[in-house]
């Protein structure tokens, strides 16, 4: 085990929470923290291979050539500078939620802990926070819907942090990430510089971002803004919000009652990972031309599709996996979720290439049998891919 002391930055920091997520979130003002960040002596330490199955949802058994927890903006900025110096390729890990370890990584693996979440602009209408990239994304939304301010609560309880969530433009219900993004901050791998992204400059779209395209692994991302509504307006158009409102006796919902309805939905569609583990949806749901959606739905009558922009239709990859037999399927240590069949599980003892492996199956038996190519929407790590 290799450890190595600077002199670094690190902001007035209070202490932190993990919210509990199944009661009322009555007070989030501790979450508040200061981003001007004050010189002092404190010690970035990093750790020859070490084991990174804690900080995977899939729970696959990995190790990193080099790891260090960054905490600070100066921890960054002196890790990216020991990367340099040792020819490491720096990974980024937030929470670890939309990855699959293919192999031990040969990296500088930092694993992300920015914290703060500071309001930089509000007005009647709208609210404007800076968040750091290693907050929690559901503590945000939590923090968000406990004091009014909307704009999120569609996707809360999707797991992961604030600093991955732009690079892959999450999205849920029918709200995507770049609804509410203002800019974010990202400090360049090669040099150390410091540049900020505007909504446009990110480039986003289905699950994509400019940080998935040509400034892949160019970026760490180091803080987000956020533009959030004090209008009150919800989204509840979108699968069964709706259904679950009026179950609740929600008739008039407000921001607090559709995210409550998503967490109570996702909770009953979804496998906790910390007790098997999983990485949510795997693939994207694919988006196919309106006329072959047609030429599809006259051959399978009950295929759900969503108009897209461009004269595209949207169609859910949980039900072409679903349809084709997989819900529920199990093959030694993987299988498919049995109350969700967008994802895939590891059973216990898995590794990468066994997940890997059933979900090329799937994306082979879905092509075959509707003509359409799955993509995954987690992300491979290792075995020569990054």
């Amino acid at each position: 085990m290799l450890r190595k002391s600077v002199i670094l930055e690190i902001g007035n920091r209070k202490p932190e929470c993990n919210p509990a997520i199944n009661g009322p979130i009555s007070d989030f003002r501790f979450l508040i923290t200061d981003f001007h960040l004050k010189p002092i002596k404190v010690a970035l330490s990093f750790f020859q291979n070490h084991s990174l199955q804690p900080y995977n949802t899939f729970g696959i058994e990995a190790n990193a050539d080099f790891f260090c927890r960054v905490t600070a903006g100066g921890q960054l900025a002196e890790a990216l500078r020991f990367a340099r110096e040792s020819g490491l390729s720096p990974f980024v890990l937030g929470g670890g939620s939309n990855i699959l370890l293919l192999g031990d990584l040969p990296y500088l693996v930092m694993k992300m802990e920015l914290k703060g979440i500071q309001v930089i602009q509000e007005d009647a209408d709208q609210v404007r926070l800076r968040v750091g990239a290693g907050v929690v994304w559901h503590d945000l939304v939590a923090f968000a819907v406990s004091q009014g301010w909307g704009g999120l609560e569609n996707l809360s309880l999707i797991p992961g942090s604030v600093g991955a969530a732009p690079i892959q433009n999450i999205g849920a219900y029918g709200v995507e990430i770049k609804d509410v993004f203002y800019a974010l901050e990202a400090v360049r791998v090669e040099d150390g510089q410091t540049r900020i992204f505007s909504r446009d400059e990110c480039r986003f779209g289905y699950r994509d971002s400019i940080f998935k395209q040509e400034e892949k692994n160019k970026w760490v991302i180091s803080s987000v803004d956020f533009n959030l509504s004090k209008a009150g307006i919800v989204h509840i158009d979108y699968g069964d919000v709706r259904k679950v409102l009026a179950e609740m006796g929600a008739g008039q919902p407000g921001i607090a009652d559709v995210s409550r309805a998503i967490i109570q939905i996702r909770r009953s569609k979804l496998p906790d990972p910390a007790e098997t583990g999983n990485a949510g949806s795997f693939f994207k749901n694919p988006e196919i031309p309106a006329t072959v959606f047609e030429t599809l739905k006259s051959k399978f009558p009950a295929v759900p599709g969503y108009p897209q922009a461009g004269d595209m239709v949207k169609v859910p990859a949980g039900w072409l996996i679903e349809t084709a037999g997989w819900k529920g399927y199990r093959e030694g240590r993987v299988g498919v979720h049995d109350r969700q069949a967008l994802v895939l599980v590891n059973l216990g003892g898995a590794g990468g290439g066994e997940v890997k492996a059933l979900a090329s199956k799937i994306q082979a038996s879905v092509e075959e049998r509707f003509g359409i190519r799955l993509q995954p929407e987690v992300n491979y790590i290792g075995g020569g891919l990054s």
